[in-house]
């Protein structure tokens, strides 16, 4: 008799009864099953939170007979095809095998040589919507803060990507800055790209219309890029790197928007002075150095 395979992605706080149907079916057709998980090669998104381990203890929980393998995700459906058979048959050089899927499976992408079989859906589950019901749920219990701790622990360290703004004016004359209300010191516009930004010089022109109003200026230029020792972050392993752009102003009042308090146009021959004097915030000396040695 074949061994039944059941190919998933289990990425669901528990399990539901759509995968106990589909599981209770394929054994019982077969003497032995095993149930391969898929691996994603991003570790801890929304879309796939639960790494193998977890995902391997939940099953387990409730059918310890079951042989769990782990799968890598794979840009080519042909690779992934083989690498999944080859799979099975290193593990099990002398069986036959059957594989079963259910809705959105991985048949339509399967090339391999083993046998299919697409099983009817029980029930409507929706592995999305089950994970963001319990997305804001907070326990009181030591298991639910390791489970925190567990995620945040075997997460890749993160940069986070920023951009700063030097607006000139004047033929590079004179350079607006901006202060914000957690910090009263002279800095570039800038902050945070966002996911839906198409690039930096987007997320630039953006960043800097948010905190400056509409101002018109001439197209994004590569200045530099560097870490950013922000306070923030001192004591975390994820940090920040800036990409810094400069453009030229054309039109527009500038206004204080958004965390931005204030904005002022300086002189950029005075930021030596400004320097010198501490009234520029820490962590952009760098960039200010930078701009000072190539635009004075």
């Amino acid at each position: 008799m074949k061994t039944g395979v059941i190919i998933a992605r289990f990425q669901s706080p528990y399990l539901h009864e759509g995968h106990i149907e589909l599981i209770n079916k394929v054994k019982s057709n077969h003497n032995k099953l095993i149930i391969v998980l898929g691996i994603s090669p991003v570790i801890g998104t929304r879309r796939n939170p639960f790494d193998y381990h977890t995902r391997e203890k939940m099953i387990k929980n409730q059918y310890n007979d079951v042989i769990i393998l782990p799968l890598s995700d794979h840009i080519n459906d042909s690779n992934w095809s083989e690498n999944l058979d080859n799979l099975l048959r290193s593990v099990f050089p002398n069986e036959q095998f059957k594989l079963y899927g259910s809705r959105d499976s991985f048949i339509p992408y399967y090339s391999g040589k083993n046998e299919v079989e697409e099983l009817p859906e029980h029930g409507d589950y929706n592995a999305t919507e089950l994970r963001e019901s319990f997305s804001n749920m907070v326990y009181d219990s030591q298991e639910f803060r390791a489970g925190i701790l567990y995620a945040y622990y075997n997460q890749y360290k993160k940069v986070y990507a920023t951009v700063d703004i030097a607006v000139f004016k004047n033929d590079k004359q004179q350079i607006l800055l901006g202060k914000k209300n957690t910090n009263f010191k002279w800095r570039l516009v800038g902050g945070f790209s966002d996911p839906e930004d198409d690039n930096f010089e987007t997320a630039a022109l953006r960043e800097l219309q948010e905190e400056c109003g509409d101002l018109q200026v001439s197209p994004m230029e590569y200045e530099m890029s560097t870490k950013v020792d922000d306070w923030r972050y001192k004591s975390d392993v994820d940090k920040i790197i800036t990409t810094v752009f400069s453009c030229n102003y054309l039109s527009g009042d500038a206004s204080a928007q958004d965390d931005i308090m204030d904005l002022k146009w300086f002189p950029v021959k005075e930021l030596k002075t400004m320097i010198k004097e501490s009234s520029i915030t820490e962590e952009h000396l760098p960039i200010f150095n930078f701009l000072i040695s190539k635009y004075t």
